[in-house]
């Protein structure tokens, strides 16, 4: 991590509002999210992410404990939740202590789960190292894990004390996977903010890496929005005007969470959200819900960064029933989050299933 520079902070509104603080070298500014009164914290990393300076940055001012986890969705399970918790007991946790979350999205959804389970709740302060992280699971409050139904059918809502999203660690983080992060920032532009698109269409996508303004600039563009959105309807409840709510932040995440779920998470998330995305485009076009030049920008804006929009690894029916497990269903209905015009999501009740076929059909799969 280097030295301090100009940083952004980014206020999520709301019954307990917080800050996102965005920049390089902000590792500092750690303490002061954490709030006063804190004795304890425990860090939760994935086994593969060290957390040394992390953890020396924060033993100046609390009794710190380590708990390393496994990496990615290995650890979003009840029994790694379990070990945690028997950590926080042995180490006396009480509610003015806190956790902090240092890794990817994984570790942030489990670390929130703890968190917010543990004496039914402690603070926790999310210090993503991702780019999907950053813009996806560090912001919202929403925390989970998986069972062998499906991705994220237990969690809660907990809203952080603050997110600290330290560009700098993104410097070490693989291409694919900061490509892979890219797939909820343009999934971000068709939702609400075309000017995210703009920006992908006309730079070249080497220019997109760590450190460059123009990344930065999506980072901050694709908070703000989940920022907004998680402001407006924080459990998702629904909006206003027939807005969606927060569920239009699951724009993809239908089909991309089926596919996870059949891949056994071999397949990167956002990798995963970009096949999601152009899938139900296929869908509201086939739908009449959705012009034919905005579905061919989602195939051409996800591929533009080098994201998959194509898949065939399983067949409809496996992924169609996998996909009515999805936390939207109600009951045997399927509902997708689709769009009617760039920044104007809704929601599809009952899809018709030709329309399911022959957009999966579009996208490469076998029907």
């Amino acid at each position: 991590m280097s030295a301090p520079t100009t940083e952004t902070v980014i206020r999520v509104a709301g019954p307990a509002p917080y800050d996102v603080v965005v920049g390089h070298g902000v590792v500092d500014r750690l303490p002061g999210l954490l709030g006063d009164g804190v004795t304890r914290v425990a860090v939760v990393h994935p086994e593969g992410v060290p957390a040394d300076e992390l953890i020396e940055t924060l033993e100046g001012h609390y009794e710190v404990i380590g708990i390393a986890v496994p990496d990615g969705e290995r650890a979003k399970t009840a029994t790694v939740a379990a070990a945690c918790w028997e950590v926080l007991g042995e180490a006396g946790f009480t509610r003015s202590d806190a956790v902090v979350t240092f890794g990817g999205g994984a570790t942030t959804d489990l670390g929130g789960f703890v968190a917010a389970t543990w004496l039914r709740g402690v603070r926790v302060v999310h210090v993503p190292t991702t780019l999907l992280a950053m813009v996806d699971a560090a912001v919202g409050g929403k925390t989970g894990i998986n069972t062998g139904a499906g991705k994220n059918l237990v969690g809660s809502f907990h809203e952080p004390t603050g997110v600290l999203c330290d560009l700098a660690t993104l410097a070490t983080l693989p291409r694919a996977e900061l490509v892979a992060g890219l797939g909820e920032v343009v999934k971000c532009g068709f939702i609400a903010d075309s000017v995210i698109l703009d920006l992908v269409e006309s730079t070249e996508p080497t220019e997109l890496a760590a450190g460059s303004p123009v990344l930065r600039e999506l980072v901050e563009r694709a908070i703000r929005v989940k920022a907004e959105v998680v402001a407006a309807d924080l459990r998702e409840t629904g909006g206003d005007d027939g807005h969606p709510g927060r569920e239009a932040l699951n724009y993809g995440h239908t089909l991309a969470h089926a596919i996870e779920r059949t891949e056994d998470y071999r397949v990167r998330h956002g990798e995963a959200v970009a096949i999601g995305c152009v899938f139900v485009a296929e869908v509201a076009g086939r739908a009449g819900l959705l012009a034919p030049e905005i579905v061919a920008r989602h195939h051409s804006a996800f591929a533009r960064v080098g994201l998959p929009t194509t898949y065939d690894g399983a067949s409809f029916e496996t992924l169609h029933a996998a996909m009515k497990v999805d936390k939207k269903s109600r009951g045997n209905l399927l509902r997708l989050v689709v769009l009617h015009d760039l920044a104007r999501p809704a929601v599809l009740a009952g899809p018709a299933e030709d329309d399911l076929r022959a957009a999966y059909a579009a996208i490469g799969g076998a029907s």
